[in-house]
């Protein structure tokens, strides 16, 4: 377990309904600067240690994956500075904080398009999912430089080129078929998101995971990502566990 404070933040809920894959778009870092007269990266600094922050909560929880949002394949138009200050990031997040994931058992995985990123960037990425490969506790999964339509597309092609080699049949084209060949695949049992979370007040979902999240719960909160916190993660499952999950059927009476 990471440590006690975070580990209070769990006291009201019912730690036996817990998602078992939380979600977040981590959007408002670039706000959360603007609003203190800061530079946008300064938002993007603050935002990296929050990721810690819920990293222990969820752990602490039981959660069983939990996927961040860190970089879009729409991000790229951002100015040069800030992308060039983000594709950083990943060195400095993993190099200060992959030692206590693995003393608490926490596994980093990483899905996008990988061979898109910068060397160094691509370098620090792998060798943070390989010094992490042994544990087997939570999950810690990047979305960076994902984007949903592109990975489905991606996971189209390789069925057609599956189907022209003759190793894959029409008919045996499927739902869970189609689920192996997405991004998030090496995640099952827990592959689809039980909750997403977004920060900031905006509630679009912004091409993340649009085939994963197709029944997932959806909370939407005002606060930027940067002030996101133990507390907030919790009132966001208490939402989550206040709701009747039906996956398009009726409740039993």
């Amino acid at each position: 377990m990471f440590g006690k404070k975070e580990k209070q933040a769990s006291s009201k809920v019912d730690l036996e309904r817990i998602p078992k894959h939380i979600a977040i778009i981590m959007d408002g870092n670039g706000r959360w600067a603007q609003k203190r007269h800061l530079p946008r990266i300064a938002g993007h600094k603050r935002g990296m240690e929050t990721v810690k922050t819920i990293t222990k909560a969820a752990s602490n929880l039981g959660v069983k994956v939990l996927t961040l949002y860190a970089f879009s394949t729409e991000n790229w138009k951002r100015p040069e500075q800030e992308v060039s200050y983000l594709m950083s990031l990943p060195g400095k997040f993993f190099d200060a904080f992959v030692p206590e994931l693995i003393e608490n058992n926490v596994q980093v995985n990483v899905m996008g398009y990988i061979d898109k990123l910068p060397d160094a960037t691509r370098q620090v990425v792998q060798k943070a999912m390989d010094d992490t490969a042994q544990c087997d506790g939570m999950v810690l999964n990047f979305a960076l430089n994902y984007g949903s339509r592109s990975e489905i597309v991606s996971a189209t092609q390789s069925i057609a080129e599956a189907v022209q080699a003759g190793t894959i049949d029409p008919s045996d084209i499927d739902e869970q078929l189609f689920a192996k060949h997405l991004m998030t695949s090496s995640l099952a049992p827990y592959a689809d998101p039980d909750l997403l979370i977004r920060t900031s007040g905006e509630q679009r979902i912004s091409n993340f995971l649009l085939w994963q999240i197709a029944y997932s719960e959806l909370v939407f909160t005002d606060g930027l990502w940067p002030d996101f916190n133990a507390d907030t993660l919790n009132n966001a499952i208490l939402e989550f566990q206040n709701r009747d999950r039906r996956f398009g059927g009726i409740k039993s009476k």
